[in-house]
């Protein structure tokens, strides 16, 4: 960066004297560091230094058996979750309720013949035939005749009814903390096989296949053509005829044409030029830092570290 300094200012001053005048700069690439938010080892890599690669490719996988397992065990535990609710939904199974039927009827049967032991029992006492503890003991069996029919009618009806509210709440949160789990289990298998955040060039590769990369460790760095910048100076005076969005023509060596950007920053604070301006009658000049960007279809022509010319469109 001192030796880009350094060339710009020997060239500023010559340049502001051309006429239209051009001002030096130089090519910025504002990279995009892929990295994943969880260790592992390098098990393919899609990309390689110079690649061209559209937005959602594939660019290299870490391994994946722990994740993986743990995705199928959250699997396994929302498909449980799911049907224990969906079972306390239901009730009981039907063979269940048809054993309580039985029973229900079978009770109705000893009911109606405790009735009529009781009225034999009631005729035969009025004619000083039976005891009245006899009398007592059929009433007695009576009575509990008819409540083992409300007993187990009671039973049907329940084992009709699904499960009580707050147990079917229990289990619907269940389901619920277990789909937050599989969406937390996938989310980190799909970090171990990262997509091209934006398209661009693969510029730099750091790692390789088998070796180990650390949490938050880029492995490679793209740099798509939106992210390329034009930086170039001028001195104060050309400041108040610049605005945001003003087109600028950057020409470069080799370029067949120039290329149109856009400026995108101009600097609020003033720099002083570089050294090899310091001197008396020019130590006292400040230049202000400006920032354009190409437009799409012509950055790729732009390379970082390129030197160039800008000169102002009024």
């Amino acid at each position: 960066m001192k030796n880009v300094l350094l060339t710009l200012g020997f060239f500023l001053l010559a340049a502001c004297e051309q006429n239209p005048p051009y001002y030096p700069g130089y090519v910025e690439g504002e990279y995009i560091r892929v990295a994943v938010p969880v260790a592992g080892q390098i098990v393919s890599l899609a990309v390689e230094r110079g690649t061209e690669v559209p937005a959602g490719a594939p660019l290299f996988t870490l391994e994946q058996v722990r994740e993986q397992a743990a995705v199928a065990e959250a699997e396994a535990r929302l498909a449980a979750a799911r049907a224990q609710l969906a079972d306390l939904h239901k009730g009981k199974r039907e063979d269940e309720i048809a054993v309580i039927r039985a029973q229900a009827e079978q009770a109705r049967a000893d009911q109606q013949l405790a009735d009529a032991q009781l009225k034999r029992q009631q005729e035969l006492n009025l004619k000083g035939l039976v005891s009245a503890e006899q009398l007592d003991r059929a009433q007695t069996e009576r009575e509990r005749s008819e409540a083992r029919v409300r007993e187990l009618e009671a039973q049907v009806r329940s084992a009709e009814l699904s499960a009580r509210s707050d147990t079917v709440r229990a289990a619907a949160q269940q389901v619920g903390a277990a789909e937050a789990q599989l969406a937390q289990v996938r989310w980190l298998l799909q970090q171990k096989s990262p997509l091209a955040p934006a398209a661009g060039r693969v510029e730099d590769v750091y790692y390789r296949v088998g070796e180990w990369v650390p949490a938050g460790a880029p492995v490679l760095s793209l740099l798509p053509p939106e992210n390329r910048a034009v930086r170039f100076f001028v001195p104060e005076p050309i400041l108040g005829t610049l605005q945001q969005g003003q087109p600028v023509q950057v020409s470069c060596d080799g370029c067949a044409s120039p290329v149109t950007a856009q400026v995108s920053f101009i600097a609020s604070e003033a720099e002083f030029t570089p050294p090899v301006l310091y001197s008396r009658d020019a130590r006292h000049k400040l230049v202000f830092r400006i920032e354009a960007r190409p437009l799409p279809e012509a950055a790729g022509r732009l390379h970082p570290g390129q030197p160039v010319e800008v000169t102002l469109v009024p």
